[in-house]
């Protein structure tokens, strides 16, 4: 089986994350949360998500969503959601994320809308997936079954594509967008992204704030803690994902991962050997 975390995060709570060997899966994350509750912040890979205990309530977009078990759910990358129990049990939750050699960033503005999907074929066929994930040796069959749930969730959004307006995208908030992924290590103050876009520092972060609900230093934050996700599920140890990944040390990397995770990164950090891609 691939190289895999499994911790309790808290009275109750539990999570295991890997990253198998099947192409286009970034990461494999199963969880059960009786408390938790995730703040705003993003992805850079497509969220799908099923819910087999309880539900979650979150907002996509800023718009109010919710899932219940029967649902499959497909949150799109760089759109900021949050996430919490919408039961009095919490929720037990499996997730696969998935980069864009499954789905394009070009059926994002289609995902928004409406991510939760009531597709029982679908539910269906992304349980039999987490099922040959878990399974040493299926690989080939969870690539498989994988295959037929990306071809169903692209008849799903491309059926709306003709019905979707586009993300307001202003042109000042996306070039912000665009310095922070491309300094998500190194970083960079307002002052500088002012000087760099010939814009004031708090017209900044009203235009981006207005255009993605969420600020920059949030979005940067999450963009450098999505970094560390991968790399400790490399094996990296804790105090070298911290410096590589644009924090000043482990504890501030502790403090935003937990946050943004639920755990701390050494409990998150996969045991044994890297899985490989």
């Amino acid at each position: 089986m691939p190289s895999k975390a499994t911790s309790r995060a808290g009275s109750g709570a539990t999570v295991s994350a890997w990253r198998p060997r099947v192409p286009g899966v970034v990461e494999v994350f199963h969880a059960r949360f009786t408390e938790y509750a995730y703040p705003m912040h993003v992805h850079d890979a497509w969220t799908l998500l099923i819910v087999d205990d309880g539900a979650v309530r979150y907002d996509l977009d800023r718009h109010e969503h919710g899932t219940p078990h029967d649902t499959v759910s497909l949150l799109p990358p760089h759109v900021p959601h949050n996430g919490a129990p919408a039961t009095a049990g919490g929720f037990r939750k499996r997730v696969l994320y998935l980069d864009g050699s499954r789905l394009g960033d070009d059926l994002i503005g289609a995902a928004v809308d409406r991510p939760d999907l009531r597709d029982p074929v679908l539910r269906r066929r992304v349980g039999q997936v987490h099922a040959a994930l878990v399974r040493p040796g299926d690989e080939l069959e969870a690539e498989s079954r994988l295959t037929l749930v990306g071809e169903r969730l692209r008849e799903h959004l491309r059926s709306r594509e003709a019905r979707t307006a586009p993300r307001p995208d202003p042109v000042l908030a996306r070039r912000l967008r665009e310095l922070l992924d491309a300094r998500v290590v190194e970083g960079l103050t307002l002052v500088e992204a002012g000087a760099l876009l010939s814009a004031h520092p708090a017209h900044l972060v009203r235009a981006f704030s207005a255009a993605y609900g969420i600020a920059p230093h949030q979005y940067l934050m999450s963009r450098r803690v999505e970094r560390a996700r991968r790399m400790l599920l490399e094996g990296w140890p804790v105090s070298g994902v911290a410096v590589a990944t644009g924090f000043y040390d482990q504890a501030h990397l502790t403090r935003h991962f937990r946050r943004l995770v639920g755990v701390t990164p050494g409990r998150y950090r996969a045991r044994g050997a890297p899985a490989g891609g």
